[in-house]
């Protein structure tokens, strides 16, 4: 259960009634690797196949779903359990101070983590550059966004919640996912596309959440190179965008972007 109603007291206009609303449960959920405890997530308590694989992702360790051989999900422990194709080294994982493996709703990758993709990182900077020759039509980006505000109703319905989608570069949507944190969200459209064994790199990745550097890693990572949002981009998310050749959109709502790098994927 991810969701309940709760009494409230409303006030407005100068008048007050009681009303019920709907509020989201966050949830922690463990993540077990090869029978090792690997990191604690708080996240809405729905897709947590797709959460998990994602962030595995993510952080490099996996590369895909064919490394994954066993997946099984216990909602009641508030776990998920992962058994890997062939065995990986988690020593320097398990070594980190308890507190570094919580991940909660407002943050991404903490810095520890960042180690363990470093190399992944460098093979996206050496990897061929056909993604160069991507381009889109400005609206497309806006179609997006309205269809990912369209398909993440739990944000309209509690305003607690962010959106994620994937889409091809001709608008059509091809994975969306909803959390209480932002990264989770992009974890698991990540973790759907690995899902359905698609391509990333002729891909747009959009989101209803700021554009942090732990946002954008996750993009780098995955080799996507256009990422839109109807917030704001920050700094550190800016140069990493500028740094691995990603177009980078921020405020795409209406008929207005902001695009602080790479524009000229988006064509007029």
């Amino acid at each position: 259960m991810f969701q309940r109603k709760v009494n409230i007291t409303k006030i407005h206009k100068g008048t007050q009634k009681e009303e019920i609303d709907l509020v989201l449960i966050e949830s922690p959920i463990d993540i077990v690797v090869n029978s090792e405890p690997l990191v604690n997530i708080i996240c809405l308590d729905k897709d947590l196949k797709e959460l998990t694989i994602g962030f595995l992702f993510s952080i490099g360790i996996i590369n895909d779903i064919a490394d994954i051989s066993e997946i099984k999900i216990d909602q009641v422990e508030g776990k998920v359990s992962v058994e890997l194709s062939k065995s990986i080294d988690l020593s320097n994982i398990l070594e980190m101070n308890p507190v570094s493996r919580v991940i909660d709703t407002t943050c991404g990758i903490p810095s520890p983590w960042r180690n363990l993709i470093k190399d992944k990182l460098e093979g996206v900077k050496n990897s061929d550059q056909s993604k160069e020759s991507i381009t889109v039509d400005h609206n497309i980006i806006f179609s997006a966004m309205i269809k990912m505000q369209r398909e993440t109703p739990l944000f309209k319905e509690t305003g607690g919640c962010h959106g994620a989608a994937i889409f091809d570069l001709q608008g059509n949507i091809v994975a969306v996912n909803e959390d209480i944190g932002r990264h989770n969200a992009i974890d698991k459209v990540i973790g759907t596309l690995l899902l359905k064994k698609e391509p990333f790199s002729n891909k747009i990745l959009t989101s209803t959440g700021r554009l942090t550097g732990d946002s954008v890693l996750k993009a780098v990572r995955a080799q996507i190179p256009i990422v839109a949002s109807l917030s704001a981009a920050i700094e550190s998310g800016i140069r990493l965008a500028f740094s691995y050749g990603i177009t980078l959109i921020g405020f795409a709502r209406g008929k207005r972007m902001n695009i602080y790098t790479n524009p000229y994927r988006i064509k007029i």
